[in-house]
């Protein structure tokens, strides 16, 4: 890749949005950004969908250990994962300049997940901003639509275009990113009859809920992830909502189903939940946490009345 050595050099945090168009741009891009990482004795981190990783592990066979790969179909399909396991890496190797390989957009992601995947983008850049991390994050730019391009200008400040490294003028401040996602969440078809809760209540909204998902697609497995995801946000809407919120809950267009908590709370911390919990740590972050790792999608919006939480559980 032209020019990739100033797109690549981990002295400093970088972030930088690769626009391919082709297969073979995007193995040479991706497998030159490895082999300079590899060059400079730096661990790397390569999380990227299905069929593209089967791809660049044959082109790099054994120059990578086992835990340095990650499918991002099932990292990320929920884009409040991805983050965690980016931070988890970083720890693992604390003290040494690390690169990444993320791709968190792909032609088929809904329009949710757009949107926390540009969030996730977005805040990578205040996680790592004091950090020696390089990030290199590919977009097929034929098969994406143009708006998701246009927000890789505002969340990569570096792009990679044809080999050519550039400075994105489009580049935004992460927070106000994190804010225009605070788009309108649609309202459902059916649900439930909003279910009051408060201090006290937590079980009972728990049963509640397992017992209307026992006439959903839910398997056993996946009930289980969404009673004990919606009774962490419960908990977390007790503690820091105002002590009392609703509930509802219904089925998705995909045969997975929504539950949705509205309290009178806010979030301090847009990154809370977005790294692993220390077990003897007294800061919060937990349920939220709990609740990225349990679901399949996460919606968070922030208004003057208060929060709103949709937690998306799929089917097996």
């Amino acid at each position: 890749m032209t020019g990739s050595s100033a797109a690549t050099r981990s002295a400093e945090f970088a972030h930088s949005a690769f626009l391919y168009r082709n297969s073979a741009q995007y193995v040479s891009g991706v497998v030159g950004f490895v082999h300079a990482a590899l060059k400079d004795d730096e661990p790397v981190f390569v999380a990227v969908p299905g069929a593209r990783l089967d791809v660049l592990r044959q082109t790099l066979g054994r120059d990578l250990p086992h835990d340095s790969w990650a499918d991002m179909r099932e990292l990320g399909r929920n884009p409040g994962r991805i983050l965690a396991a980016l931070l988890s890496f970083a720890e693992r190797h604390a003290g040494r300049a690390i690169r990444v390989v993320q791709e968190s957009m792909w032609a088929g992601r809904s329009a949710a997940e757009i949107v926390e995947a540009t969030r996730h983008e977005a805040l990578t850049n205040t996680a790592f901003a004091d950090s020696s991390v390089t990030l290199l994050c590919p977009y097929d730019a034929d098969a994406l639509p143009s708006a998701v391009l246009t927000q890789a200008r505002r969340t990569h400040a570096r792009l990679v275009v044809d080999g050519e490294v550039s400075v994105s003028g489009a580049y935004t401040d992460p927070l106000s990113v994190y804010a225009d996602c605070d788009l309108p969440l649609p309202e459902p078809t059916a649900a439930t009859p909003a279910l009051v809760f408060s201090a006290g209540q937590t079980a009972n909204a728990r049963q509640f809920t397992d017992s209307w998902a026992r006439d959903t697609p839910l398997s056993a497995a996946r009930r289980g992830d969404l009673v004990l995801a919606v009774g962490e946000a419960i908990a977390n809407s007790i503690a820091h909502g105002g002590g009392r919120g609703t509930l509802r809950l219904w089925t998705s267009d995909d045969r997975g189903v929504v539950a949705e908590i509205r309290d009178s709370g806010k979030l301090v911390n847009p990154l809370a939940g977005r790294s692993r919990p220390h077990p003897a740590s007294a800061n919060g972050g937990r349920g939220l946490w709990m609740m990225h790792q349990l679901c399949d999608l996460v919606e968070i919006r922030a208004a003057e009345e208060g929060l709103t939480l949709r937690l998306h559980v799929a089917t097996d």
